[in-house]
């Protein structure tokens, strides 16, 4: 089925939001069954691919859990070509083991397939965290 470019904007829409709420069931729910997640960061140049629903749940729970005040602000609107999709960020959190504060731009470049996400390929331009003392 041929999904026109604001249906996909309005899921990418959606899909930020859900990750601004910690939500990972209905982020995992805007995703195909089969659904890749590539991180930024990973033993490959592709990053780390997780695999499926349940592993990506687990994945982004699990970032939500690192960094409880987790937010990412858009840097401007998503775009759509064809059945990719691009979104810009700006990360901005602390981490919870040691209160480091993060603050980095990055991109989601993502392929879609039945009106889903089918890969969500993350890149991000790091910068050392900033630590507070005591």
């Amino acid at each position: 089925m041929n999904h026109q470019p604001t249906q996909l904007q309005d899921l990418l829409k959606s899909f930020g939001e859900a990750f601004n709420r910690h939500d990972a069931a209905a982020l995992v729910s805007m995703m195909t069954a089969d659904c890749v997640f590539r991180t930024a960061m990973g033993d490959t140049a592709g990053g780390t691919a997780i695999v499926g629903r349940e592993a990506v749940m687990k994945a982004f729970e699990t970032t939500f859990a690192n960094f409880p005040d987790a937010r990412w602000h858009p840097r401007g609107p998503d775009m759509i070509f064809g059945d990719r999709g691009l979104s810009e960020w700006t990360f901005v959190a602390t981490r919870a083991s040691d209160g480091a504060l993060f603050d980095m731009d990055g991109v989601d470049v993502f392929t879609f397939k039945d009106g889903l996400i089918a890969v969500k390929d993350a890149f991000r331009k790091d910068r050392p965290p900033t630590l507070h003392s005591n």
